[in-house]
């Protein structure tokens, strides 16, 4: 019995394989774009290495960006949802002073910063969402 269930899978396989094969057979081969002069490689965004200075902060793709932003005292940081998915934006630890009500699509929270300190923060809707906002003096 194994073996009459091996031969099945077998066959499966091959037929599969051969009408992939005739389905691409007539196919042309796909052409590569010709080279224009005005044409620049496209190059990924750099990494982000470290904090940076920014009264915004994005919600997008499940992702707080910048992840670490950093501010001076008195400076107003807003965040804004967008994401399809609702977010907030809380401190972590039950003394910090961020406490966004949920986020739908479009939304805003701002908060303004008046002691220097670090303020790491999450979304607790979805807490692997985590950010951090240093503020100087």
């Amino acid at each position: 019995m194994r073996n009459l269930v091996g031969v099945q899978r077998l066959l499966v396989v091959i037929v599969l394989g051969a009408g992939l094969a005739a389905c691409t057979a007539n196919q042309p081969a796909p052409q590569a774009p010709a080279p224009s002069a005005m044409s620049m490689p496209v190059m990924p965004a750099p990494a982000s290495s470290g904090p940076v200075a920014t009264n915004s902060v994005s919600i997008k793709d499940f992702a707080f960006g910048p992840s670490e932003a950093t501010v001076r005292v008195g400076a107003t940081v807003t965040w804004k949802n967008a994401d399809q998915d609702p977010h907030t934006v809380t401190s972590t630890g039950n003394a910090g002073p961020l406490r966004s009500p949920t986020l739908a699509q479009g939304e805003t929270y701002s908060y303004t910063f008046t002691r220097p300190g670090r303020y790491d923060y999450l979304c607790t809707i979805h807490p692997f969402m985590t950010a951090t906002v240093t503020v100087t003096p």
